[in-house]
This record gives C-alpha cells, sequence and structure tokens, in this order.
C-alpha cells in the first residue's frame, strides 16, 4: 500500500510541475526581486508605481523573440532572464501584483501569471492563451485586473477587422493544427464584435496629461489584420513628458525611450496610435 501511495504522489507531482517550464536563475531573479521590493516597502505605493519600479529593474534586459513558444504544448513559461514586448509588460504587472498583495511565493507567482495571461485565467490549450492584446484587454478588464481608459481620455473608434493569425496560420507552428486554427478564427470574430479605442499618434501629446506612470500602453498598428503591434509602460519622466519603458527589438535591451512616446511614435509610420490600460488595485 505505501509504495502505491508513493507512486500516487509521484505520479501527481510530476503532473503539477509538467505545465511550468523555468530554470533556477529564474526563480533566483524572482526572490531576488520580490527582496528588494519589500527592502523598498513597495508594497506601500499605488499599483502603476510598483509596475515602473519593476520594469526598471529589468533595464538592460536583453530581447528575445518567440518566448512562450517553448515545447510542443501549451506550458507555463516563466522567463525573466529576457524579454519580448509582451512578456516583459505582463511579468511587471504580475510582480507588481504580487507585491501590492505581498504573495510573495514562487507558487503565488505562477499561478498569477496564468491568471494574467490566459482567457479567464485558466490555461487550457494553446487558443487559451490571449494572443491578441486588445482581447487580453477585454479579458482582463472582465475579470478586474485592469480599466481601459482609451475612450475616456479621448480615443475615438478603432475602426479595424482582425484576422492575422488566422490568414498567417503557417507562421504559427500550433495552428497546423485545424482545431486550434479554428478555434482562433472564433476569438477573431468575438474580437471583431467589440469596440475598441485608440488615441491617434497625432493626438497623444494633446492627452498626455491624463496618462499617468505605470499605464501599459499598446501601439496600434496599420499592419492588414493585426490589432497591436507593440505593448510597454509609461512613465514621466523629469522632462514632464510620459515616455516610454519597453523591451524594444531583436538585438535591443529592455530601456527608457529617449524621446516621448508622441514622438517616439512620430518616428514608425506603422504605429498609428495608442490603447491606455490602467491597473487597478488588487482587491
Amino acid at each position: 500500500m505505501k509504495a502505491n501511495f508513493l507512486i500516487i504522489l509521484f505520479i501527481l507531482f510530476n503532473i503539477s510541475i509538467s505545465s511550468q517550464i523555468y530554470t533556477q536563475k529564474d526563480v533566483e531573479i524572482f526572490k531576488n526581486l520580490i527582496n528588494k521590493a519589500q527592502q523598498d516597502s513597495l508594497q506601500n505605493e499605488s499599483i502603476g508605481k510598483i509596475i515602473v519600479e519593476i520594469g526598471k529593474q529589468f533595464i538592460g534586459t536583453d530581447y528575445i523573440a518567440h518566448s512562450l513558444e517553448v515545447g510542443d504544448k501549451e506550458d507555463i513559461v516563466v522567463n525573466l532572464r529576457n524579454f519580448d514586448c509582451t512578456t516583459f509588460l505582463d511579468n511587471s504587472l504580475v510582480l507588481a501584483r504580487l507585491i501590492k498583495s505581498n504573495d510573495t511565493s514562487f507558487t503565488d507567482y505562477t499561478k498569477e501569471l496564468t491568471k494574467e495571461r490566459y482567457r479567464n485565467g485558466k490555461l487550457n490549450q494553446y487558443p487559451s492563451r490571449l494572443h491578441y492584446f486588445t482581447d487580453w484587454i477585454y479579458d482582463a478588464e472582465k475579470r478586474g485586473l485592469i480599466k481601459n481608459i482609451s475612450k475616456e481620455i479621448g480615443g475615438k473608434l478603432y475602426c479595424k477587422k482582425i484576422f492575422f493569425m488566422s490568414k498567417n496560420y503557417k507562421l504559427y507552428k500550433q495552428l497546423s493544427n485545424e482545431k486550434f486554427l479554428e478555434e482562433i478564427k472564433q476569438t477573431e470574430k468575438e474580437i471583431n464584435k467589440r469596440k475598441y479605442y485608440y488615441v491617434s499618434k497625432e493626438m497623444i501629446s494633446k492627452v498626455e496629461d491624463k496618462i499617468k506612470t505605470g499605464d501599459l500602453i499598446a501601439i496600434t498598428t496599420s499592419v492588414e489584420g493585426l490589432d497591436i503591434a507593440h505593448v510597454g509602460i509609461a512613465i514621466r519622466m523629469e522632462d514632464g513628458r510620459i515616455h516610454y519603458l519597453h523591451a524594444p527589438n531583436i538585438g535591443q535591451k529592455v530601456k527608457i525611450s529617449e524621446k516621448p512616446l508622441s514622438d517616439y511614435l512620430m518616428g514608425n509610420n506603422a504605429q498609428t496610435g495608442i490603447m491606455v490600460a490602467r491597473a487597478l488595485e488588487p482587491k
């Protein structure tokens, strides 16, 4: 009986860890971030301030493309060693929420990462990941993680049909699975039923006084079928302007934009404006 019990425990243990991919270095980075946050009493700050302070800890970290595409099945991928723009943002948000809530174990972290990264907070294969950032905004707002303030700060209707993933399915190895492809198509249909608002890049300088440090900034794009091209974090600098804390691109590192956000967008013809989400204090 005892042997059978140990076998069952072994199976359960391996099931519990099989859905998480991380290294010991990730655990060490996590612990160091939490310890520094506690030493600095960051839990007493607003959630926006914590997001920025966490994000700043990653300045100089290398960019990595396709950071969540690890292995053949959908797992919780933890990588605090390098980021793409989305994982930089989601880790900054998740760690800030943990610090604010005083939930500081690595298990708390992976649970919150799952909650933030997947539809309705539940990992259920590849299509359950919130691939489109507008879908992430909708889902996160529905569950009380953020508030989409794009409309209230002066945004206009974002009139665009979303279909990039289904049309370019050959770019995504998981979409060779026809069932997954059909689920992604259904997600795109749902996105296209909703109303989204954005602030055009020409208007950003006129409304940036309504943007706060720590707001989550999603950059809209002229690329056909795609909603958001890039994401990052707003940070008000000494010049009084809103700049962009982000993981820029391949070959670059996490940094704060030298130019204010509005000027940064003006330098890229494919970037059309922004959506702004404000993190809500954890309950």
